[in-house]
């Protein structure tokens, strides 16, 4: 059952990929794929994390955001190929989406993705992890690692690659990045800074969000890593239309809200974990005696922010040395 539901996840994929500058629904593809529409929404979502609608929306306006940086075609034609039916139309969700208008978006010269195209693993996934499988990534881990990034883009504003490989390789060899493999597969990835508690990057297959792995990390963070300190992170801030569900899956996790930030030019907002709420959330799992049955939505990028981190926002200058 399980690889007949990704065999039909993946079929749809394909198709919205092939007629990625058409009008596409869910209407659309469920008839291409002589599936019943409400099948289909249910079992895509579940498996992508998105619903077809937002998959279409955010593939179209990044391949819109590629022409526009690096094609001279004029923005109507953009607009008009990205399934809109008139440039402004095209410019409020553009800039809903992006934070700046399309014309200024190609003034930057500046390329970077919502949402690529998701790849499915096509075998039964493991189920049996737990926070012990949880180990310190190593270089020849980067590879696949880089593949999770890419399946989980829209969790990563700005993401410049070849900045955060640097970057990534910098924090495995301080020892501050997990990985979780499934064999040969990375399904949850974490970076952090233990001098000032925080989460710099977080991310969990898509396929494998169900299964409490988000929760995994905390865990091994707040108890053998970080001793119990405060935990913090960067999100989208209230109302971004990017967000994808990280804010809620913080709260839900147990993280407050904190203080409005900028990062790389993209307006975000700071989450604290408090340690007796660490405690706290521990305790009622115990109390639970594993009745939960897994984690929401679970992955992020986040980064971290020093004094010096915090002088450069002020001042108008890039975060620089994050994942």
């Amino acid at each position: 059952m399980y690889g007949q539901t990704v065999c039909v996840v993946s079929q749809a994929i394909r198709y919205i990929e092939e007629h990625l500058y058409e009008k596409l629904d869910l209407d659309r593809v469920a008839i291409a794929l002589h599936y019943s529409k409400f099948h289909l929404h249910r079992i895509f979502t579940k498996t992508v994390g998105l619903t077809i609608h937002d998959y279409v929306k955010r593939r179209q306006l990044t391949e819109a955001a590629r022409l526009l940086v690096f094609s001279e075609k004029p923005i109507i034609d953009i607009a008009l190929m990205s399934g809109y039916g008139s440039r402004q139309a095209f410019t409020d969700v553009f800039k809903a989406m992006y934070k700046s208008s399309p014309a200024e978006f190609r003034e930057t010269k500046s390329f970077y993705p919502l949402q690529l195209e998701i790849h499915l693993k096509e075998k039964p996934v493991k189920v049996d992890l737990t926070k012990d499988n949880i180990r310190f990534a190593v270089p020849a881990d980067v590879e696949d690692w880089m593949e999770l990034v890419s399946l989980t883009i829209d969790g990563y504003p700005c993401l410049k690659k070849d900045e955060y490989i640097a970057n990534l390789y910098r924090y495995i060899a301080d020892k501050r990045a997990l990985i979780l493999r499934d064999v040969s597969l990375a399904i949850g990835v974490m970076g952090f800074s233990p001098d000032t508690g925080s989460i710099d990057f977080w991310a969990v297959h898509p396929q494998y969000r169900h299964l409490g792995i988000t929760r995994m990390f905390l865990d091994k963070l707040a108890d053998e890593l970080l001793c119990r300190k405060e935990i913090s992170l960067t999100t989208y801030r209230a109302g971004d239309k990017a967000d994808t569900g990280y804010r809620e899956e913080y709260r839900r996790l147990g993280f407050t809200e904190r203080e409005l930030l900028v990062e790389y030019g993209y307006p975000t907002q700071r989450f604290v974990l408090l340690p007796e709420r660490v405690v706290s959330a521990q305790t009622n799992r115990n109390a639970a005696s594993g009745l939960l049955s897994g984690e929401g939505r679970g992955i992020a990028i986040n980064k971290e922010e020093t004094r010096n981190d915090r002088d450069d926002r002020d001042t108008g200058k890039p975060v620089s040395e994050k994942l």
